[in-house]
């Protein structure tokens, strides 16, 4: 008896009514799907992104060039040097000739041990280097800055392809749940004869077409989630799972005369365009203190002698001004400056159009995209009462199923109607974030369900 109720056991477990699954040796496990958010598919992709990776080296690489600078100009330079030879000297070479001296004296030996030490005191021109490269750290920071606000923009935009392929998706496959309820009803009908051949075979036939639309649909999900699993250096292999499906939240339009000014703050490429600009300035600082002086001390102390048992300490310091009387190339590197800071000047008007026209153009289309959503919304609520009715006339038998396929065409139209207005609206959003600045910070409270 108790084996039989365990075979009656696993078999319960082992059937696919049950919820339960055994695993059988050989039996291929299928991965579990990987819950995507939003938020979690902007943080791979900013961490995998070659292009966020460069920006940050090159971060890096300014930080060191700034370094070099302050220590090669306006740090001290310590060194040390020792040394033990053994020599001789020819007197005549030096033109010392006396009589009973000889040509040649030597060999002699000496020791010398010594540090030495240099100081910049004055020195304009290495000062305004510094603060040049210091402004050019600021730049590629902001650039990196950049680079992440476009990575989030285009990991966003392929989010969002992936919601609306799963919304046609889930669409497709009400159709498809559709089709087969109107097609066991035509067939119930037909038994009954209050429904003929041809209602039955025009449903198969709209079955058929949505079975179709799904497959069509759930190819292009999948697309959709490959596409967006190389962009986040997931392995294609790996499933996903979008954990938040398309959706419409409003969102608050702010205005525009308060939107400029911040957005000219925050924009990571705007800043940097700045940051250049301040960049050349001291440059061209340092240009002009080519001509001036500069000031610096330096010395040493060691102890030297014939031998490592008589040396003696000696030491030197000394000021010294260095003054530059001819430099013409100082007027080529003049122009050479003036003239990028005056591209800069135009690229910084350009942007700060751009920028102005990015906020505007998002605005309205976040205006517009809102509008289509409640007619889409309105025109989804008809379909589906629409069809209610067809469904209830061909129940009846005052109707064939002409005007319920008509009707099912009608909402699937609707929906589709839907489906683009709320991408595009959420679309709306993402460049309104883009162009605000703050891309990541932006997008993610524009998300949230208010």
């Amino acid at each position: 008896m108790n084996s039989f109720l365990r075979i009656v056991v696993l078999l319960l477990l082992a059937s696919p009514n049950s919820g339960f699954l055994l695993a059988m040796p050989g039996m291929a496990q299928q991965p579990a799907p990987y819950r995507l958010t939003l938020q979690d598919a902007i943080q791979k992709a900013l961490e995998a992104n070659l292009t966020v990776l460069t920006a940050g080296t090159r971060v890096e690489e300014a930080e060191g060039t700034r370094m070099r600078r302050l220590s090669a100009a306006l740090l001290p330079r310590v060194s040390a040097q020792t040394y033990a030879n053994v020599q001789n000297r020819d007197l005549r070479a030096f033109g010392i000739s006396l009589p009973g001296t000889p040509e040649v004296v030597g060999p002699f030996s000496n020791y010398d041990l010594r540090v030495y030490a240099q100081q910049n005191l004055v020195d304009l021109e290495s000062y305004r280097g510094l603060k040049a490269s210091e402004r050019a750290v600021d730049a590629g920071k902001m650039n990196e800055r950049d680079a992440r606000d476009l990575i989030v923009r285009a990991i966003a935009a392929l989010y969002l392809n992936a919601q609306s392929a799963l919304a046609r998706a889930d669409a497709a496959q009400s159709r498809v749940t559709d089709s087969s309820t109107l097609l066991r009803l035509a067939k119930d009908k037909h038994d009954t004869g209050t429904a003929t051949g041809v209602d039955v075979l025009r449903a198969e036939v709209q079955l058929a077409n949505d079975r179709q639309a799904l497959l069509i649909a759930q190819n292009q999900y999948q697309q959709s989630q490959l596409e967006l699993a190389r962009n986040l250096g997931l392995s294609p292999a790996k499933p996903l799972e979008l954990a938040e499906p398309l959706n419409y939240y409003p969102l608050k339009q702010p205005e525009i005369e308060t939107l400029v000014p911040a957005a000219l703050a925050a924009r990571a490429d705007y800043l940097s365009l700045l940051a250049q600009r301040q960049g050349l300035v001291e440059q061209q600082r340092a240009n002009r203190a080519r001509a001036l002086p500069r000031l610096s001390v330096n010395g040493n102390f060691g102890e030297i002698g014939r031998s490592l048992g008589g040396v003696q300490g000696t030491g030197l310091v000394q000021g010294q001004i260095d003054f530059t009387l001819f430099d013409r190339d100082r007027n080529g590197e003049a122009q050479e400056l003036a003239s990028r800071v005056k591209r800069l000047d135009d690229q910084i008007a350009d942007l700060r159009r751009g920028i102005d026209e990015d906020l505007r153009e998002a605005l309205l289309n976040l205006n517009s995209a809102a509008e289509e959503v409640t007619v889409a919304q309105d025109g989804q609520e008809l379909a589906r009462r629409e069809l209610q009715l067809a469904q209830d006339r061909f129940q009846s038998g005052t109707a064939n199923n002409v005007e319920v396929i008509t009707a099912q065409d009608e909402l699937a139209r609707a929906e589709e109607n839907y489906i683009l207005a709320v991408s595009s609206h959420v679309d709306a959003k993402f460049a309104l974030a883009r162009a605000m600045g703050e891309t990541e910070k932006n997008i993610v409270e524009f998300m949230g369900n208010p």
